[in-house]
């Protein structure tokens, strides 16, 4: 077979391949099975899949809301647990960081909306954003 037949050939089955489904069944006691391949004795439906993504707008748009530098910023709100945690954490271990109420402060609540967020903290460090927070998770986007 010449170069020329293979790369047609791999240009037919690829497509094929790279569309695989998930397949859904019952067996006889009931139990629940997923795979790639139908079972042969048993009626199996195709799973159809939702890609689960969020956009958020792009860094041009926020320009003014991330920093230059590797400066935490925190958006947060009075009753937020999560924030109070965050919060006592950067004191805790002498983090400067600046934060601002979505609620109460005017930039907070302004840049809250340019960020797209839907829930706080939103803790930003330079051009990085952390939407919760954990220590594991902030550490490993703070650059001492």
């Amino acid at each position: 077979m010449t170069l020329f037949n293979r790369l047609v050939l791999a240009t037919i089955l690829l497509p094929s391949l790279a569309h695989a489904e998930i397949h859904r069944w019952t067996d006889s006691e009931g139990n629940v099975h997923f795979g790639d391949r139908p079972p042969v004795a048993v009626e199996a439906e195709v799973v159809r899949l939702r890609v689960n993504t969020y956009s958020s707008p792009g860094i041009e748009a926020l320009a003014e809301v991330f920093q230059a530098d590797d400066s935490v910023v925190m958006y947060s709100a009075s009753w937020c647990g999560v924030c109070k945690k965050a919060r006592r954490y950067f004191q805790d271990r002498q983090i400067g960081f600046t934060e601002y109420d979505v609620e109460t402060s005017s930039r907070g609540k302004r840049d809250f909306k340019k960020l797209g967020a839907r829930g706080v903290p939103v803790i930003l460090v330079g051009r990085q954003r952390l939407n919760g927070f954990s220590p594991a998770t902030f550490e490993n986007i703070y650059h001492r």
